[in-house]
């Protein structure tokens, strides 16, 4: 904290300076601004006094180099652009700015070598630990991830109990939009942006959500609903949809696995003359900011993003700090999915009052 004294002289309040106003030791000051366990209520009293009178500044930066710490955090996502990667790195770094922490968000740009350089890039020796999402990475990159520095998985594109993962409920997300079409009457069903052949990752278990829901409820399978997309843009639910109304199957419900697709499908609908949901329902995923300004509001599957910033920023500090977070399992690596919700809106016909089913 720079401090004017007379003669506008400007003067650095130092750690020292509150000892001294204190009537402490520097070590003393110093035991009580780190919050070390052992130190009286009355000792803790008279310096905090002195730093408020002062206007003391702890000078992060110095502390966290002494411990061998920047305070400074890597997130690794594929698109800033996308919403539902922009949300997440705003609720990260919120969370984050709680507990001291900054962070440097590394966009990888949908490129393998871009997630193995935010992995093994010279940047690291900057950062006190990465929370990574990859989309290009694979199970069979799992030897990528043995890094010397803490990391928490975020995503379903790699499943190993080497590193601490927070995960959402991708399969019962897609499950719960698809059975509410179902029970709110709809029985042709679409699915936009599956990647045709994926076993592991957002869409391939999302698909398998859609599919498991179908059994279910005794609907018969249908390939002709299901419109491939490798991107999950805006421009690509229109093409998609467009080609599924083109092809003449019948279509009163769509299930978009992410909610850009959700709004080009929306798009593609109404260009048509059709009504939405009159005609065709439409369930997103991922409840992004947009959804519930598109006319109609899309109904849409929470992953839970909140929870998922709490988490993996949590896991990574206790883990940067030495401390192991797996409280029952001491050793083992954390493994949370987060709960998801289908938030009802206008896109879709309404099943009772509630809003979250």
């Amino acid at each position: 904290m720079v401090k004017k004294t007379g003669g506008n002289v400007e003067h650095v309040v130092t750690m020292r300076d509150v000892a001294k106003a204190a009537g402490m030791s520097v070590k003393t000051v110093s035991n009580v601004v780190n919050d070390y366990e052992f130190v009286s209520q009355a000792t803790r009293d008279k310096v905090n006094k002195a730093i408020a009178e002062l206007g003391y500044t702890l000078n992060m930066s110095a502390r966290n180099l002494r411990k061998g710490q920047t305070g400074i955090i890597g997130l690794a996502i594929p698109d800033l652009q996308m919403p539902y990667f922009a949300q997440l790195s705003s609720l990260i770094i919120a969370e984050a700015k709680k507990v001291g922490l900054r962070v440097i968000v590394e966009p990888t740009q949908y490129s393998r070598e871009g997630e193995l350089e935010a992995l093994h890039g010279t940047q690291q020796t900057m950062l006190d630990g990465l929370i990574y999402s990859p989309l290009e990475l694979g199970q069979d990159d799992v030897d990528q991830l043995d890094v010397e520095y803490p990391l928490v998985l975020i995503g379903e594109r790699i499943f190993t109990d080497a590193v601490d993962h927070i995960a959402t409920e991708n399969v019962e997300g897609a499950k719960r939009a698809t059975q509410y079409l179902l029970k709110t009457g709809c029985r042709h069903v679409a699915v936009v942006g599956v990647h045709p052949g994926e076993k592991v990752g957002s869409a391939a278990l999302r698909y398998r959500g859609y599919l498991e829901a179908l059994e279910e409820f005794g609907v018969d399978f249908d390939d002709r609903l299901v419109a491939a997309s490798i991107m999950w843009h805006r421009s690509d639910g229109v093409r998609a949809m467009n080609a599924l109304l083109d092809s003449g199957v019948d279509v009163d419900g769509v299930v978009a696995l992410n909610d850009m697709l959700a709004s080009g499908v929306m798009h593609a609908i109404q260009m048509r003359g059709l009504r939405i949901p009159e005609d065709v329902s439409v369930v997103g995923f991922d409840n992004s900011d947009d959804s519930q300004f598109l006319s109609p509001s899309l109904t849409s599957i929470a992953p839970g993003l909140e929870a998922v910033a709490r988490l993996s920023v949590k896991v990574l500090k206790e883990r940067i700090d030495g401390h192991d977070p797996n409280a029952g399992c001491p050793g083992k690596k954390i493994f949370r999915k987060v709960s998801s919700s289908l938030v009802v809106r206008q896109s879709t016909r309404q099943l009772g009052d509630s809003l979250i089913f």
